[in-house]
């Protein structure tokens, strides 16, 4: 490639702040729930390469044409690969996840029933030109002038105002919006490096707690199965808390350990538990499309334990990103889990949104 940099190219990353940053200096943006993607194009070559530096343009074909016609002929370009759901309520990263998938009849369907889309967002190169020395400001100015945005690219949503981005972060997230990244108007590129800033949302609940699942390493409790219940006295599986120190894994097993007798005794998720881990993976809506042979069986235990823990998002019925244990709930039966204490935000499509007013210094360009 005829570029000044070659594929792979590790993306400049962000560290979670507990608030968006006051002052001047500052350009803000959306935080994408998606496929961080870094463009690169030479002429008739296009190549798409994940945060992980894995090539992801065979997952989504329907890009390649569309970006050809907005991009430069020669260009690096950062991004984010998202599915809007199809009903406007937003980002759908289910749909988005099942394109990862080995057979190419299976990508071909799902791109032509929930196509993706590519929101460009910073500029690395231009021509023979690398941009990575350059300021954000300089960046972001070149992003505006060289991409051409269709139906399917996108230039991101940017302002220089604060409370325009206070704004995006409580009203918009409903359309997908994970946050907002905050990033320095002088600050340069820098590849692999926390550079940025990310304010996340982040909610609590209370959740039945079902059972685990065993570390990786074989050694103590890796994660907590964590439950919902519906208006019909149903429990639904919402994801798990996991990211426990390898003491506290081993602290957990023990504590756990009494509750794994007769533990399948008027088990709501008994049927479950009795079939194999890629069965239960299938029922649940739980399985790993990022790992099609990963053991997803479980360890039940007896019900009657509540845990109160921290999430972002909840979509269809499943918590997204981290889910953090914060504590037991004594004072909690399971059954008073229910999903109409969680605070959701209403659904704004992913249009909407991404063809908003942005604030100073950045034109918003479709």
């Amino acid at each position: 490639m005829n570029l000044p940099f070659q594929p792979p190219l590790e993306p400049m990353l962000a560290k979670l702040s507990r608030s968006i940053p006051e002052g001047d200096g500052w350009l803000f943006e959306p935080k994408w729930d998606g496929f961080r993607c870094i463009v690169f194009r030479d002429g008739d070559r296009i190549d798409l390469i994940s945060r992980k530096l894995r090539p992801l343009g065979r997952y989504f074909p329907e890009l390649i044409g569309p970006l050809g016609d907005a991009l430069p002929d020669r260009c690096v370009v950062d991004g984010e690969i998202v599915v809007a759901d199809a009903r406007g309520h937003g980002l759908d990263f289910d749909a988005l996840l099942q394109r990862i998938h080995p057979a190419e009849s299976r990508i071909n369907r799902l791109a032509a029933e929930t196509p993706a889309a590519f929101v460009a967002f910073d500029l690395l190169a231009f021509g023979e030109t690398s941009l990575l020395d350059e300021p954000m400001s300089a960046r972001r100015e070149a992003l505006l002038d060289a991409v051409v945005g269709n139906d399917i690219v996108h230039v991101s949503p940017a302002t220089t105002d604060r409370a325009v981005a206070d704004d995006w972060f409580h009203r918009f997230e409903g359309a997908g919006l994970d946050g907002i990244v905050a990033k320095p108007l002088q600050g340069t590129y820098q590849p692999a490096k926390r550079a940025l800033l990310k304010v996340k949302h982040q909610r609590t609940a209370d959740c039945a707690v079902a059972g685990y699942r065993v570390h990786k390493d074989g050694n103590g409790v890796g994660s907590l199965l964590l439950g919902l219940f519906d208006a019909d006295g149903a429990m639904h599986s919402v994801g798990v808390a996991a990211s426990f120190s390898a003491e506290r894994r081993a602290e957990l097993l023990d504590e756990l350990e009494p509750r794994t007798h007769d533990a399948l005794e008027g088990h709501p998720w008994r049927e479950w538990a009795e079939w194999d881990g890629d069965a239960a993976g299938e029922a649940t809506g739980g399985g790993s499309r990022w790992n099609a042979g990963k053991d997803l069986s479980f360890v039940p235990i007896r019900m009657g334990l509540v845990a109160e823990v921290s999430f972002g998002q909840l979509e269809g019925r499943r918590f997204r990103h981290g889910v953090g244990f914060l504590r037991w709930r004594p004072d909690r039966t399971p059954e008073s889990c229910t999903f109409d204490q969680l605070d959701v935000a209403e659904p704004v499509s992913f249009h909407d949104f991404v063809t908003s007013g942005v604030g100073p210094q950045s034109p918003h360009r479709t």
